[in-house]
């Protein structure tokens, strides 16, 4: 038997959410019978290739279609040409995602999966008229369209798409043997990081304008002037981090700060921290909120991130604007709280990758 590739078109193989959720179904697949390869539109290397040849995956890479719209789009068409791809993956919310499926078609793609990853984007007007027009084509050209979430799905696909069965969901499922609270863990972190009795604030996230870093600053000097004994751990990297570093000194907040940039051992990380903020301006489903629930961690998050993001009971939602409101949403959890084995709460809900990885092959191979 033969095994069936699907090509994944995705901007990089950094450690952004969509970038993560693919490689969590690739890791639990069977590689003897499935195999994911990737389509990048950068030169330099990504966070994930080393491992995704390790499991035999292959990166082609084309250039952006902001550089050369149409050569980035027949180099598309040619890889698939050439190589003989049926199944063809793309994950993002960018209204020229659709064209990619279209070259893909060309190139002899039959199974043309649309994943819509997030419920806007940022770009102002532009990008909203080209929504609203180029984005359209997200409802008559995949074969396949999935979503992490409701919104998600709606901001792609249309309004009750899901209900009409136009479009699924696919949860951004959990490896709970993995993400799972450990005290012995979180003991030897904190050790590591320097950490006491500190209250330990954490947000994961990339430093862009979507994340909302200069409210999470703003949140956390109210903090801070309330318990001046608090931390702020920044997992993650992007093309903001150097203002947020200027805020930062601004509200001589750089000793209370710790930036970790991109990292293996997020786990352990939460494991460490007190409770993590999310203020984004808009989410389509945000792995790091899953993931922080998944160990037993207490979320602040902002009201426009959807409300399936609160699959535990353990996220509390806030609208943006009052930072002192959040820092005493943040302060309640300054005491130590029980922490437990969420597996099964993860189950029940189908957050887990055991059930999200059977249904990845589902909708993207057809079995």
């Amino acid at each position: 038997m033969s095994t069936k590739r699907l090509l994944c078109c995705m901007s990089s193989m950094n450690a952004g959410g969509a970038e993560t959720f693919l490689m969590k179904q690739y890791r639990r697949m069977d590689r003897e019978k499935y195999q994911m390869d990737f389509c990048v539109n950068v030169e330099e290397r990504g966070y994930y290739d080393d491992e995704i040849e390790a499991m035999g995956g292959r990166i082609f890479r084309i250039p952006p279609k902001s550089q050369d719209f149409k050569k980035s789009l027949k180099a598309l068409e040619n890889i698939v040409r050439e190589n003989g791809y049926e199944n063809v993956l793309c994950s993002s919310v960018k209204p020229g995602t659709a064209l990619e499926l279209i070259a893909a078609r060309k190139g002899g793609a039959t199974r043309l999966i649309y994943r819509s990853s997030n419920s806007s984007v940022d770009g102002g007007f532009k990008q909203k008229l080209l929504h609203s027009t180029v984005g359209q084509l997200a409802k008559t050209v995949p074969t396949v369209k999935i979503a992490p979430s409701k919104e998600a799905a709606e901001y792609c696909f249309g309004k009750g798409c899901i209900k009409k069965g136009k479009a699924f969901l696919l949860h951004n499922g959990i490896d709970t043997s993995v993400y799972r609270y450990s005290g012995e863990t979180r003991a030897a972190m904190r050790k590591e990081l320097g950490f006491d009795d500190e209250l330990v604030v954490a947000h994961v996230g990339r430093f862009s304008a979507q994340k909302n870093h200069s409210f999470l600053l703003d949140v956390f000097a109210e903090t801070v002037k309330i318990n001046p004994d608090s931390v702020l751990m920044l997992v993650g990297t992007g093309e903001l981090e150097e203002a947020v570093k200027q805020k930062a000194e601004q509200l001589n907040l750089t000793d209370k700060l710790r930036f970790l940039g991109v990292r293996s051992d997020v786990p352990q990380l939460l494991c460490a921290a007190d409770v993590f903020v999310f203020p984004s301006f808009y989410e389509g489903m945000p792995n790091t909120v899953i993931e922080a629930q998944a160990l037993s961690l207490h979320c602040v998050i902002s009201d426009r991130v959807t409300p399936e993001a609160d699959i535990t009971g353990l996220v509390e939602y806030l609208p943006l604007g009052d930072a002192k409101q959040w820092a005493e949403a943040v302060l309640k959890y300054k005491a130590d709280y029980p922490r437990r084995d969420m597996t099964e709460i993860f189950k029940s809900q189908k957050y887990d990758t055991e059930t999200t990885s059977l249904e990845f092959i589902k909708y993207c191979f057809g079995e």
